[in-house]
């Protein structure tokens, strides 16, 4: 058995004392599901480890929880339903790629930026989580309703969006009426989750990044 493996199976149990038999069962199909994913070398283990915590607490408050699922051709995180309602959910590590290494910042800016305004539009709420060991940074034009964000506001984050992400390319219309309603930062040692408004969270990272 290998590490990927084994790991997955000790974070889920862990979990299990929290959770009663149906939602155990529908946390070891998730578990089985990034399993099959890892075969296929599609998943890494430490976003698969914060995708199976953000489930849990997804399952705990009655959704019905799919992972890696496909939107209209590209795959997100996580997609919940609880009676009528969607939720998206978005893992954020704050990874960096050896060929961004001089622009890590900008790079992180651009894919959170480009999160939110390529899946908030598929569900009637969308989350980014994090752990809480990276102070995630969120683009100032998100911190407003869309009412309020400015032509020129908007075409900068366009222009930041298409440094890194033109397949296919982000359109003004889908910055313009973007949202990002709340944040959850992942403890994964205690497998919790706490969950901030996004201009609260924005005002700890302030102090953090002092």
């Amino acid at each position: 058995m290998n590490d990927f493996i084994k790991d997955m199976e000790k974070v889920v149990e862990k979990m299990k004392p929290e959770l009663d038999d149906e939602a155990y069962s529908k946390l070891k199909a998730l578990e089985n599901r990034l399993t099959d994913l890892y075969q296929k070398n599609l998943v890494k283990i430490n976003h698969s480890i914060m995708e199976l915590v953000c489930a849990k607490h997804l399952i705990k408050n009655g959704f019905e929880v799919a992972i890696e699922h496909t939107l209209n051709g590209i795959s997100c995180d996580i997609y919940a339903t609880k009676g009528f309602g969607t939720m998206i959910v978005e893992v954020e590590t704050g990874f960096v790629p050896p060929e961004n290494a001089l622009d890590p910042q900008l790079y992180l800016n651009g894919r959170v930026a480009s999160k939110i305004t390529r899946y908030s539009g598929f569900a009637n709420k969308f989350c980014l989580a994090t752990p809480l060991y990276y102070v995630m940074q969120i683009p100032a034009v998100f911190l407003k309703p869309p009412r309020f964000r400015t032509e020129k506001e908007i075409e900068l984050m366009k222009q930041l969006c298409d440094l890194y992400y033109t397949k296919p390319p982000i359109t003004f219309e889908e910055i313009k009426n973007a949202r990002l309603h709340s944040i959850y930062t992942i403890n994964v040692d205690s497998t919790n989750i706490k969950e901030w408004d996004i201009n609260e969270y924005m005002g700890k990272a302030a102090l953090w990044n002092v």
